[in-house]
């Protein structure tokens, strides 16, 4: 399997989302994992939706996965040539033919047949039109398109390498069109094309495209390629079963980037939808992911994308990182949120990768570090309502908050164990809970309900912050 190459073509109408992502990466792990070539290529003949923007987002999403390439990126408008010759020799052979007829015919009929709840296909009318009725024609500049002449009795199948022996016959496959009127080729004869001339061994790609692959095995065979081997990957679904939507949570790969998600935990994620490692494990690594990747293990039911299992990936990934592996992406969302200080380089560094130890462990996407943890960087924070109403209530509390202060000011070695006996100790003189007000001190300190261990939070923000805090009116 030394000689494996195959590739990853979108079409740049639209930004890289999961189901292309997905695609790309298993291309990837399977390259990677027989020591082949990854190759992209970018689909861009429809003029009209293609855009360099989008062509940008595409490779800007798959460097951001890590998902490097081999060869390319090659754009199918470069090849205009290629397919206009090839196009040329099916003519010649007889195994192709100008169409003449009116899109608009054509398309009344294709919806008749919908309204009806019938099938259509192209009924073949210009299929046998005599040498000179074509020339006269193409004389006359009547618009025309190119079609494949298919065999119309027989059967055409593939083995699949996912979902097994899929056959089609052939009176259920129109004569589809080769080149348009404006001269661009189609898909089919664009990536047929295009895989021949890169040599291309594996075609992995998602299963909406099964139907393609029968007019592209007769394009192989009357070109006198061998036809690759063909992979088709389950569709990726809703949690509610639907289409995979923005509704779901699906969006554009970079928005995911965007939005704090590593690209290790999110291409861990991506390989798990489906595709089963073996095992129970979930957590892989990049290296363990090529080594145990096959097409063997991918699964014929269609996936579910789960917005929260993406993000405990995420958050386990999170977690396992060291402070100074995790510093990069927290100064670039404190940069965002205009907290970051200069002597974070320098001076209070080692506070900075504290902090970030303390709070890893509760942040399930980067942002968290500043939408949990903002009361570390500034004094400005809000408390919130919820935990307000529920550990702030006790109106006690106005008059104990100030004293605990005082006492926690006078410590003169401030530490996670004299904080500890110093509240728990008024606690007891005052007769009330030690969770009252320790529930309390997280509150005014961090403005959540949920934060990491009090006296770790007391620590870190240091005496003269603690006591400011717990001591101001609420």
């Amino acid at each position: 399997m030394s000689g494996v190459r195959v590739r990853f073509a979108p079409s740049p109408t639209g930004a890289l989302h999961v189901g292309g992502a997905r695609t790309a990466l298993f291309n990837w792990l399977f390259a990677k994992s027989h020591g082949g070539k990854f190759i992209v290529r970018i689909e861009d003949t429809d003029q009209k939706r293609s855009s360099s923007v989008m062509v940008e987002d595409i490779l800007s999403g798959l460097r951001w996965l890590g998902l490097d390439w081999d060869e390319g990126p090659f754009l199918q408008s470069q090849r205009l040539d290629r397919y206009k010759k090839v196009a040329q020799q099916l003519l010649n052979q007889g195994k192709a033919y100008y169409c003449f007829c009116p899109v608009g015919i054509l398309t009344a009929k294709h919806n008749e047949a919908i309204s009806l709840h019938r099938a259509w296909k192209y009924e073949g009318t210009c299929r046998e039109l005599k040498v000179k009725e074509v020339q006269d024609n193409l004389a006359k500049q009547i618009p025309s398109v190119i079609r494949f002449k298919s065999p119309q009795s027989g059967e055409v199948y593939f083995e699949d390498e996912v979902f097994g022996r899929i056959a089609y016959n052939l009176d259920q496959i129109e004569d589809f069109i080769l080149v348009r009127s404006n001269g661009m080729p189609t898909y089919h004869l664009g990536v047929v094309l295009d895989d021949i001339d890169m040599e291309i061994t594996h075609v992995i790609r998602g299963a909406d495209h099964i139907s393609n692959t029968p007019k592209q095995q007769l394009l192989y065979q009357a070109l006198d390629f061998l036809v690759p081997s063909f992979s088709h990957l389950p569709l990726i679904l809703g949690p509610d079963k639907a289409r995979l939507s923005k509704r779901h949570g699906s969006t554009a790969l970079t928005t995911y980037r965007d939005q704090g998600y590593l690209p290790e935990p999110f291409r861990n994620f991506l390989a798990l939808l489906g595709w089963s490692p073996g095992s129970e494990m979930e957590l892989l690594s990049t290296n363990e992911l090529i080594r145990r990747f096959s097409l063997e293990g991918v699964n014929k039911s269609n996936a579910i994308f789960n917005i929260d299992k993406l993000e405990w990936f995420n958050s386990q990934y999170l977690r396992n990182l060291s402070p100074e592996e995790l510093l990069p992406y927290v100064k670039t969302v404190l940069e965002k949120h205009d907290l970051w200080k200069p002597d974070y380089n320098s001076l209070k560094r080692p506070w900075l990768l504290k902090v970030i130890d303390l709070l890893k462990v509760r942040a399930r996407i980067v942002p968290d570090f500043v939408n949990q943890g903002r009361a570390f960087f500034c004094d400005d924070f809000e408390i919130e309502l919820k935990a307000r109403q529920k550990f702030l209530k006790d109106a006690s509390l106005q008059v104990l908050m100030p004293e605990l202060a005082s006492r926690l000011k006078r410590l003169s070695k401030f530490g996670i164990e004299t904080t500890e006996t110093t509240l728990r100790r008024f606690a007891a003189e005052k007769k009330v809970k030690a969770g009252l007000l320790i529930n309390a001190s997280r509150v005014l300190l961090t403005g959540k309900a949920v934060a990491p261990g009090i006296f770790e939070i007391m620590v870190t923000l240091g005496q003269e912050s603690t006591v400011n805090r717990l001591k101001v009116r609420f």
